[in-house]
């Protein structure tokens, strides 16, 4: 009889496990309410009887929610839907720095930058920002680290040959050339070059003005370690060398989503302390949500990889070539990695809650937590760009 493959998770399995539950309820106690990411229910009113002719237009009807199919057997947690309003201003406002102030994307590529659908990706990640410019602040580097992985690394024109001198002086237009006056005119029109430069340079100006000069540094740091990903990989494919299992892992590690969930703090207009933030307990929790969150792209990516011009490597590809799996074999073992890592995440991050209870961890933990969700449900709500392989 064949193997019918996994059946969808009970509802009690995309829960949270109860230790992370603290996390996720944010900090508690006299002063920390304006900490907390949880939506403020209003307190029903009571019931009155319908006036016959309403002196007040009836409120717009609400978008449908996003569709999209989970992954059987992938653990994951259900998110609420993003403020409309909100989607619909930060999508509006990207589009019009991504093609007409920082000129990112071409209009004939409207299509692809609209099939992106930024605005819900990042208000559904950042469902605490102060403020709509908050929420640009990252939207504005995701498309930045976007067209750099576009023009390239891959779908634009991208090749791995010379992508380290790229990649380096795309990186100045965040982490600035420090040279003398003769040579410093050079370096400062370099940044409006290309579209990658362009990108980063202007939404780094953005993001400086919100973020502290430590989180401005995490971040450089968190970029340079995503450029370093990016070149493994790029070796990788000019020499066409598949990686051992765990070598994946290790690059993945790196050419990661890490870049995003750590700015949660700046987003959310308050900070994590350096100290705190360099501890090996925060690091370990930080790590393992960008590799959970990026085995999650490649498990909603593979078939449009899989129909790309030339090998792309992904989770489930490197599983069937080094462990000789099919590929329904190997994907589902890919799932498999995936929930065990986010296991992980959330055991360390409830252990590290527990130990070190300040407000702004907590809420550190909790953003880290809500920016893993959202970028699942961004990714099995675009039906634009992904859809799943016939493997149940």
């Amino acid at each position: 009889m064949p193997d019918p493959g996994p059946s969808p998770l009970p509802p009690s399995a995309i829960e949270p496990n109860p230790a992370l539950a603290r996390v996720l309820r944010g900090p508690s106690g006299l002063g920390t309410a304006a900490l907390s990411l949880a939506r403020r229910e209003e307190l029903p009113l009571p019931p009155v009887a319908p006036d016959p002719e309403p002196l007040e237009p009836e409120p717009p009807e609400q978008p449908p929610a996003a569709g999209g199919t989970p992954i059987p057997g992938l653990y994951y947690h259900p998110v609420p839907e993003p403020d409309p309003v909100r989607v619909e201003e930060v999508g509006r406002r990207i589009k019009r720095w991504a093609v007409d102030e920082a000129e990112v994307y071409p209009p004939e590529w409207e299509d692809q930058f609209d099939g992106f659908f930024v605005g819900r990706y990042m208000v559904a990640c950042h469902p605490d920002a102060p403020t709509v410019e908050h929420v640009m602040a990252a939207a504005r580097l995701m498309v930045a680290e976007n067209a750099v992985d576009d023009y390239y690394c891959e779908d634009h024109g991208g090749s791995p040959v010379g992508l380290g001198s790229r990649l380096l002086l795309a990186h100045t237009a965040l982490d600035p050339l420090h040279t003398t006056k003769e040579y410093a005119p050079d370096w400062a029109l370099s940044l409006q070059s290309d579209a990658p430069r362009r990108a980063y340079a202007s939404a780094m100006e953005y993001f400086v003005q919100l973020a502290t000069p430590t989180q401005a540094d995490r971040f450089r740091h968190d970029m340079a370690r995503l450029h370093l990903g990016y070149l493994a990989e790029a070796a990788w494919t000019e020499t066409e060398y598949v990686p051992q299992v765990w070598e994946y892992l290790a690059m993945r590690q790196f050419n990661n989503f890490r870049p995003c969930p750590t700015i949660t703090d700046t987003v959310g207009g308050y900070e994590l302390p350096a100290d705190v933030h360099a501890q090996p307990a925060m690091q370990r929790v930080i790590a393992l949500a960008g590799n959970a969150s990026t085995i999650v792209n490649d498990l909603y990516s593979y078939t449009k990889e899989l129909a790309s011009p030339g090998k792309h490597l992904n989770l489930p590809v490197v599983l069937a070539e080094r462990e000789d799996l099919s590929e329904r074999e190997a994907y589902l073992k890919a799932v498999e990695v995936h929930n065990e890592l986010m296991h992980e995440f959330e055991a360390e991050a409830a252990q590290l809650a527990a130990s070190c209870p300040d407000p702004r961890v907590l809420r550190f933990l909790k953003g880290v937590a809500v920016w893993v969700d959202g970028n699942h449900y961004w990714h099995m709500t675009n039906t634009y760009r992904y859809s799943l392989p016939d493997f149940w």
